[in-house]
C-alpha cells in the first residue's frame, strides 16, 4: 500500500503553518464550497486520530488530531468548509484548513 507524501501527512496532521506544506493543494481548495468525506474513503479510528484509506486511488492519510477527524466526519453538515472551520479555535484554524486542502487534493474529501 503506498504511503502518503510527507507533505500530505504533515498537512493532515494539523501541523502548524510553515511546516513545509506546499501551497499547491491550498490553491484549489475553496472554503466557500461544501465538502464531504468521499464515499470511497474509510476512516479507521486510532489513538492518535484516524487513518483514512481511499479504496479508489489506494491512498492512505494519517489524521493525527482527533479534532480533525471530527471535523472531517461532520463536514457534510455545514453549508461550506469555511463554516465548518469557524468552530475550530483560531490558533489551529489555519492548520486545519491546510489539512482539509491536502485531503481534498488527495480525493479524501470531495465537493458536494
Amino acid at each position: 500500500m503506498p504511503s502518503p507524501t510527507p507533505s500530505a501527512a504533515r498537512a493532515a496532521s494539523g501541523a502548524p503553518a510553515g511546516a513545509g506544506v506546499p501551497d499547491g493543494p491550498d490553491a484549489a481548495f475553496d472554503t466557500g464550497r461544501p465538502y464531504r468525506l468521499s464515499p470511497s474513503v474509510a476512516l479507521r479510528p486510532e489513538p492518535f486520530g484516524a487513518l483514512a484509506y481511499h479504496f479508489g486511488n489506494r491512498r492512505l492519510s494519517f489524521l493525527k488530531a482527533p479534532e480533525l477527524v471530527e471535523l472531517v466526519r461532520r463536514l457534510e453538515r455545514y453549508p461550506s468548509a469555511g463554516d465548518a472551520l469557524a468552530g475550530v479555535p483560531g490558533a489551529r484554524r489555519d492548520a486545519f484548513r491546510r489539512a482539509l486542502a491536502s485531503l481534498a487534493a488527495a480525493g479524501m474529501i470531495v465537493p458536494r
